[in-house]
């Protein structure tokens, strides 16, 4: 399996540096070939990419920011399963032959445009041997270990251990101690009612780790913030890393 190397100097076709990991690991000519079919879109925060039932017609490569990757109860309620940034893609499912969308896909925080590519096209450069669909490949194992992760994560772990992993892989795809984050999103992310994200938000700003003021969050204690978390914000780092991702 091919291991990712690190970015080189290249643009998105709108003059945007690229920084989507799995599009920067392609040779040159393969993508200079592949992003002849990407077109770029700048995405609001909280509009559905994809729909529960509906059929995904594009899969997204992020090129900053953070999205999430929802599944949704008969009741209409959602729970995020994964967390994708610029190290990944949306749309993982089409690879393996599925075109219908489960549950919501969303941008929770902005910092990016995102490359997009049409089903079709998608389905037949990653149906062709050679080094997208190698890297495409890796990238869904690095998900699905992500996606196993989180279930034990929120099955086990009480919720406030949940979120510093959550704000620590954000401030990891952002790259900056401040980002935007509404917590109405953060509940969702954390399967929880907004009340006790409030509590949760406010013993952590107690402690000195982040502050939160007008849907802006600043991380002021990465060291603690890490002590603070559960041991699935490191495995889940470590499984990126052991692919080279």
């Amino acid at each position: 399996m091919r291991t990712l190397t690190s970015l080189s100097r290249r643009l998105l076709p709108d003059g945007t540096l690229l920084r989507n990991r799995l599009l920067g690991a392609l040779p040159v000519a393969d993508y200079t070939r592949i992003s002849k079919h990407l077109h770029m879109n700048t995405n609001v925060v909280g509009q559905p990419l994809h729909q529960d039932g509906a059929r995904v017609t594009h899969v997204h490569f992020p090129n900053g920011g953070v999205f999430s990757v929802t599944n949704q109860m008969r009741d209409g309620q959602l729970v995020e399963v994964a967390t994708v940034g610029r190290e990944g893609m949306l749309g993982i499912g089409v690879f393996f032959g599925d075109r219908s969308g489960t549950g919501q896909t969303f941008q929770q925080v902005p910092n990016g445009p995102l490359a997009s590519m049409a089903v079709g096209r998608f389905v037949k450069e990653s149906a062709t041997a050679g080094p997208f669909r190698e890297i495409v490949a890796l990238y869904a194992q690095a998900n699905l270990l992500q996606i196993m992760q989180c279930t034990a994560c929120n099955a086990l772990h009480h919720v406030q251990e949940r979120c510093c992993r959550w704000l620590l892989q954000t401030q990891d795809r952002v790259e900056s101690d401040e980002f935007v984050l509404k917590q109405e999103f953060l509940a969702v992310m954390l399967g929880v009612h907004r009340p006790t994200v409030t509590q949760v938000m406010g013993r952590l700003q107690n402690a000195g780790l982040l502050s939160s003021r007008y849907g802006r969050i600043r991380v002021l204690n990465r060291r603690n913030l890490e002590s603070a978390s559960c041991e699935c914000y490191d495995v889940i780092r470590g499984h990126f890393e052991r692919l080279g991702l």
